[in-house]
C-alpha cells in the first residue's frame, strides 16, 4: 500500500504513532507486536500518513545502507508525526541531505569531530564538568539537575567549539527544546527557526570580520581556500544542526543516564569499583537502554523495495525504530535488563551508516567524563522524587526528561 493520509472525516480506530513508553527505557507496549512482525504500517500522529515502521536490528541496517532510501525531507511523504514548518523539509543541512550533497557538506563540520580532535578536548571539558559540579555543590538541594547540570555542560562545550558566546545559553537550550520538544506549536517551531537564523546570520557576519579558533571560522576559511561557493544558508543551517544535536541530545543521555545507574544501584557501584575500566562499556550500554533518538530516524525509499515479504512502494515513508532494534535478543542477550559491562557499539543509539552521528565521539567523552567524575564527588546523589513521577519528553525527536530532581548530603 502507497503511503497516503488519512481521508478527513475517516473512521480511524488504530492508536496513532509514536507511542508512549513504559518507563523511560521500557519500549511501548505496541512494539512487542511490531518487534515479531519488523515491518509494520502506522498512521502518523499530526499528518494522518500512513508510513512503514522498521523494528529488527539487521533490517534497520539494510535500510540505513541500501541506496534506494533517502534522507530528504523535500519528498512529499517524509515521515514528520508532527505538523512541521516549511523549513523543516529545505533547511536541514547534512542530516537531510543524501550524497553526494551530504558529503560536500558534512565534511565541512567532520574535521572538529574526529576522534583525534575530540581527544585534545578532555581536559577542558574535564574542567567544564568540574566548574559546573562545583556550582550545584553551591546550592541548596533538591536541585533540578536536567536544568542545571545537564543542560549546561554540553551547551558549554558545543558554544565553545562553534565560537558562540557562553551568554547565549538560554537562547539556545529554549529554541532547542521548542524545535525537538513534542509540545511545540507549528507556530512555535516556525519562530524558533526564523529567531535562530537570525541569530546565526549575525554570527556569521562577526566572524567574516573576526575570524576566531572556531567550527564557524574554519569552515568559512575552507570555503574559501578550496574555491567553493557557498551561501549563508549552508552556514546557518549547519550550526543549527550542530548546535541543537550537540547540546539536546547529550543533555538527555546526561539525565536519563544519571537516573538510570541512581535506579540501579548495583550496576552504579561496579562503575565505582573501576570506574576506568568500566566506564566505556557503561557509556555504551546506557546509550542503548535510553535510545533517545528511536524516533529520529526518518526515511523515503527511492523505488518499490521488498522486505519480508512486503513492499515498500516508492514514495513511501519509513522509520526506523532503533529502540526496536536495540531489543533484539541475539544481538544484546536479556535487552531489557542494564548491564553495564556488556556494553557494546553495536547498538544503533547513534544511528548507523551514512548518517552516522556526527558527535558521537564528543558525546561519548562528555558521559565518561561525566559519569567518573559525578558519583565519585557526590557519593551521596539521589532522585528527589520517584522515577516514574518524572515528565518525560513523549513524542519528542529527541526523548529525555522534563527535569531531574536531585538531592544530595549536602
Amino acid at each position: 500500500m502507497t503511503t497516503s493520509a488519512v481521508e478527513p472525516g475517516s473512521a480511524q480506530t488504530e492508536e496513532t504513532f509514536p507511542y508512549q513508553r513504559q518507563c523511560p527505557f521500557t519500549p511501548p507496549k505496541q512494539y512487542d507486536d511490531m518487534i515479531d512482525e519488523d515491518v509494520v504500517q502506522v498512521t502518523l500522529t499530526g499528518s494522518g500518513l500512513r508510513i512503514w515502521t522498521i523494528s529488527g536490528y539487521h533490517t534497520i541496517k539494510k535500510i540505513l545502507t541500501d541506496p534506494r532510501i533517502s534522507a530528504s525531507r523535500k519528498h512529499d511523504n517524509f515521515p514528520f508525526y508532527f505538523v512541521a514548518p516549511p523549513e523543516f523539509r529545505t533547511e536541514t543541512s547534512f542530516i537531510g541531505y543524501d550524497n553526494p550533497e551530504h558529503t560536500r557538506t558534512r565534511r565541512k563540520a567532520a574535521v572538529t569531530f574526529t576522534n583525534r580532535q575530540v581527544k585534545r578536548l578532555r581536559p577542558r571539558i574535564q574542567e567544564i564538568v568540574d566548574e559546573y559540579i562545583d556550582k550545584i555543590l553551591t546550592m541548596t538541594p533538591p536541585i533540578d539537575f536536567h536544568r542545571e547540570f545537564s543542560l549546561a555542560v554540553p551547551m558549554t562545550v558545543i558554544c565553545e567549539l562553534l565560537g558562540i558566546p557562553q551568554d547565549e545559553h538560554d537562547f539556545f537550550i529554549n529554541h532547542g527544546t521548542c524545535l525537538l520538544g513534542g509540545h511545540s506549536t507549528p507556530e512555535q517551531r516556525q519562530a524558533a527557526i526564523v529567531e535562530v537564523n537570525a541569530y546565526v546570520d549575525k554570527l556569521i557576519t562577526l566572524k567574516e570580520k573576526e575570524p576566531g579558533d572556531d567550527l564557524l571560522s574554519r569552515a568559512m576559511a575552507e570555503y574559501a581556500a578550496s574555491g567553493e561557493e557557498y551561501t549563508r544558508r549552508d552556514l546557518f543551517n549547519m550550526i543549527r544542526l550542530l548546535m541543537n544535536g550537540g547540546h539536546e541530545t547529550t543533555a538527555s543521555m546526561l539525565s536519563l543516564g544519571t537516573a538510570c545507574l541512581l535506579e540501579n544501584p548495583d550496576q552504579l557501584q561496579l562503575l565505582l569499583d573501576d570506574p576506568q575500566g568500566m566506564i566505556e562499556p557503561a557509556v555504551e550500554e546506557l546509550v542503548r537502554i535510553a535510545t533517545i533518538g528511536d524516533t529520529a530516524i526518518p526515511r523515503v525509499a527511492l523505488e518499490d523495495i521488498e522486505i519480508g515479504g512486503k513492499t515498500i512502494k516508492a514514495g513511501d515513508g519509513i522509520l526506523c525504530l532503533a529502540l526496536a532494534g536495540n531489543r533484539d535478543p541475539e544481538i544484546f542477550p536479556e535487552p531489557e535488563k542494564v548491564i553495564l559491562a556488556r556494553g557494546t557499539r553495536k547498538h544503533l543509539g547513534f544511528g548507523h551508516g551514512l548518517h552516522h552521528c556526527i558527535g558521537a565521539d564528543l558525546a561519548r567523552l562528555e558521559m565518561e567524563l561525566v559519569w567518573t567524575t559525578l558519583f565519585q564527588r557526590i557519593p551521596s546523589l539521589r532522585l528527589a522524587k520517584p522515577f516514574l513521577e518524572i515528565p518525560r519528553k513523549e513524542g519528542a525527536v529527541i526523548y529525555g526528561l522534563w527535569e531531574l530532581p536531585v538531592t544530595w548530603d549536602a
